[in-house]
């Protein structure tokens, strides 16, 4: 199944190039505050995804609705630093150890969708790079998940993208958490219909330029390896996300720029580029910065 979210919070299934309104289904008023209608659809999906599939009708075109983010209100959005060979060493970032990172966390309010544009914030001299990830929607409970059990913990999977403002002098949480730093869509595809995701292909385009080519083989920490260490560390709830971490071929976006991410049987999404106003703090002042 592919669920959006659209037009306000409404819920939608996809079923070939259309979108099927189950929002009534789902039991979820779009008009909720704090937005987890989608969290708790995911946490119910046992009781409520027979009903949605249920749901008849011919829908509207999905190029008629503005996509949003599928999951608006995660209890955490956590993002893999270096996870590509690759992408370390064209960072200079490579250990002589090559092994995992950790983690970081992206403030959920930079989660956007697929019909919203990344807003670039004014932050004079320095780059806003684009980074291409696979999206992880964990779909149960878990605290000290092993790897074998690992991917029983997964709800579906997303097309991702991790933007960033470009200086390692500044706080990479800082950096990575603006307004529609997190692009997340178009929609979310229940594992069921992917299967095995170890050798996911995936693609990032800047306009009509190929950027990024990787395969989820190259992952360094693989994906049962990301749930079972975020897991040793805090419990992993319905509706959270994981970004898998980007490949080598990072590169600044600017104003008027389309960025496509797509990604071997999850989906295509893109999304516009716009200069936004305001952004700039203390943190980019008076700093000694670097465009690495």
């Amino acid at each position: 199944m592919k669920l959006v979210r659209f037009n306000g919070g409404r819920v939608g299934v996809v079923r070939a190039d259309r979108v099927v309104d189950v929002t009534e289904a789902a039991g979820i008023d779009p008009q909720a505050f704090p937005p987890v209608g989608t969290v708790r659809l995911i946490a119910e999906f046992d009781q409520l995804g027979p009903r949605l599939a249920a749901v008849q009708g011919e829908g509207v075109p999905i190029a008629d609705v503005t996509l949003e983010t599928p999951v608006a209100w995660p209890q955490k959005v956590i993002a893999l630093p270096g996870n590509f060979k690759e992408h370390r060493e064209e960072m200079a970032d490579a250990p002589p150890v090559l092994g995992a990172r950790g983690f970081f966390l992206k403030s959920p309010s930079a989660l956007s969708g697929a019909g919203e544009p990344i807003v670039l914030p004014e932050v004079p001299g320095r780059e806003v790079h684009h980074e291409s990830e696979l999206g992880i929607v964990i779909g149960r409970r878990g605290r000290h998940v092993s790897r074998k059990d690992a991917l029983e913990y997964v709800f579906g999977y997303a097309c991702a993208l991790d933007i960033t403002v470009r200086d390692m002098a500044v706080d990479r949480i800082l950096r990575k958490s603006y307004d529609s730093f997190a692009p997340f869509g178009p929609w979310i595809v229940t594992a069921d219909e992917i299967g095995d995701p170890s050798e996911l292909g995936m693609k990032l385009w800047v306009g009509n330029d190929l950027r990024q080519s990787a395969n989820m083989r190259d992952l360094i920490v693989d994906i049962p390896g990301m749930i079972a260490m975020a897991s040793s560390v805090m419990t992993l709830h319905p509706g959270d996300l994981i970004f898998s971490g980007t490949p080598a071929g990072v590169g600044p976006i600017v104003d008027g720029d389309t960025v496509t991410v797509e990604i071997e049987r999850v989906g295509r999404m893109s999304v516009p580029v716009r200069q936004g106003h305001g952004g700039n703090n203390l943190a980019f002042q008076g700093l000694e910065h670097s465009q690495r």
